[in-house]
């Protein structure tokens, strides 16, 4: 029995391995002209295998990259596209810099800490106390995303100061919204067909 696991490694698994094998093929072609007749029906293959590539405009050259790639740069033929370098599919993006600021209230989020930045930008007036109370309703969906018990009002209009190092305050009088509303209704247990009053 012939298992993938004692086989070669595929290059590019998304062509599969008779793709794999028809390069592997083409390789040992003695005459030049017979590799390119069999790089051009291998390309043809590739394009009915991937039609989502046709989406893009240079989806040609990329099949032919590709068929440089799964031949590991050792089909000598004559393509419509310079073949690209080796280096340039072995080389390693470079690492993005993970966010390293430190989130005081990770419950919520870096995306409140902006908020309140944002609204210590704009002049004292109404909207910016508009803009204050949306940032506390977020505030409080956000905390009983990761507690199961209410929070009072009182505890989010403290981390809006907190927040915003005495800067900012809820409006004198405002009320939150009712987080009650906000959850989503409890699932009903279905009754088991052995409970009491069903069937025998």
């Amino acid at each position: 029995m012939d298992y993938n696991t004692q086989r070669n490694k595929l290059i590019l698994p998304e062509y599969g391995r008779n793709i794999q094998k028809m390069v592997d093929h083409a390789i040992t072609l003695k005459d030049k002209e017979s590799r390119n007749l069999a790089a051009n029906t291998i390309i043809q293959v590739m394009g009915n295998l991937n039609p989502h590539l046709r989406e893009n405009r240079d989806f040609k050259h990329k099949l032919w990259d590709h068929l440089h790639f799964i031949a590991n740069f050792q089909l000598d033929i004559d393509a419509p596209f310079e073949a690209p370098e080796k280096e340039q599919f072995e080389q390693k993006p470079d690492p993005l810099p993970y966010p390293s600021s430190q989130i005081r209230f990770k419950h919520y989020g870096k995306i409140v800490e902006d908020l309140i930045e944002k609204a210590l930008e704009m002049e004292p007036g109404d909207m910016q106390d508009d803009f204050v109370r949306f940032i506390a309703n977020h505030m409080k969906l956000s905390h009983i995303t990761w507690n199961k018990e209410g929070v009072a009002d009182d505890v989010i209009f403290k981390a809006v100061k907190n927040l915003s190092q005495g800067r900012l305050s809820v409006k004198e009088g405002t009320s939150l919204i009712d987080t009650k509303e906000s959850r989503p209704p409890k699932k009903k247990k279905s009754k088991s067909y052995h409970s009491k009053g069903g069937g025998r």
